[in-house]
């Protein structure tokens, strides 16, 4: 598949996406959003996903007076429907993917920039960079998601603060807080990043798989499905082949080489 607004890679296991309008500071139209979605579908052998954002930014947040469409505040209902059709499913995909996601912000992540960030498995953001919800300032709220992941990722205290006050928050601030996985220097963002996300690419990936689908169920559920969840997933990832290898390697004290199966 051809994209316009998003440049897909692949290596070995490893798939990278970046955001690629640059010029607009990687500003969302539906069409990136669709892409997005589109290129998580379209997984093929990626065993994980690396995500980050062409230029001097992440994702400054939606935009929806892309090739030509009336911006979100002149559309009536025009947020709405951009939203259920487009932006909603992208992050929806990021969050379900069945392999480990990294996230690289390299500048500004706002709005549903913030979103998708924040989706990942992994989040890295240079010291530049900033999370910020801004929807205060025109009289909108949060969305995208970004209710739920802040509140679930920093607490109630702390995401009211960002939505309320619409205060953005550096990377370092966003580490200690539990935000994000980690602040780095800019210069080598990218290079962490993808050193970390071709690690979870040759990783376990039916256990990586698993551990995703149960952190996800421990967010909701109750002790008696997560204790459920975990003995289904060990008798699923104890069957692959990466685990007898996991074992071998222990028992012979060497590297696992993981295959994904």
């Amino acid at each position: 598949m051809s994209y316009e607004t998003i440049i897909v890679e692949r290596d070995g296991p490893l798939m990278t996406i970046t955001l690629n309008r640059p010029d607009r500071l990687n500003a969302m139209p539906p069409q990136m959003a669709d892409e997005i979605g589109a290129a998580f579908y379209d997984l093929r052998d990626a065993r994980a996903v690396l995500i980050t954002g062409a230029g001097k930014g992440f994702c400054s947040g939606a935009d929806l007076s892309a090739r030509g469409e009336r911006s979100a505040l002149e559309m009536k209902g025009g947020s709405h429907l951009a939203l259920q059709n487009h932006y909603n499913p992208a992050v929806s995909q990021v969050l379900r993917a069945p392999v480990p996601v990294v996230c690289a912000v390299n500048g500004p992540a706002a709005g549903v920039g913030c979103s998708l960030a924040l989706a990942a498995d992994f989040t890295l953001a240079g010291r530049s960079a900033y999370f910020l919800q801004a929807f205060v300032n025109i009289g909108l709220v949060p969305d995208g998601g970004s209710t739920w992941l802040l509140t679930r990722a920093i607490g109630r205290a702390r995401a009211t603060r960002m939505m309320m006050l619409g205060e953005k928050i550096g990377a370092e601030q966003a580490e200690d807080w539990g935000l994000i996985y980690k602040a780095v220097d800019n210069d080598g963002l990218l290079a962490e990043a993808r050193e970390l996300a071709l690690k979870l690419a040759n990783g376990p990936t039916v256990a990586l798989r698993t551990m995703k689908q149960n952190i996800a169920l421990a967010t909701d559920g109750s002790l008696q499905q997560v204790l459920l969840a975990e003995a289904e997933g060990q008798r699923l990832a104890g069957a692959t082949a990466d685990a007898r290898e996991g074992g071998m390697a222990f028992l012979e004290k060497r590297k696992a080489e993981f295959k994904g199966a």
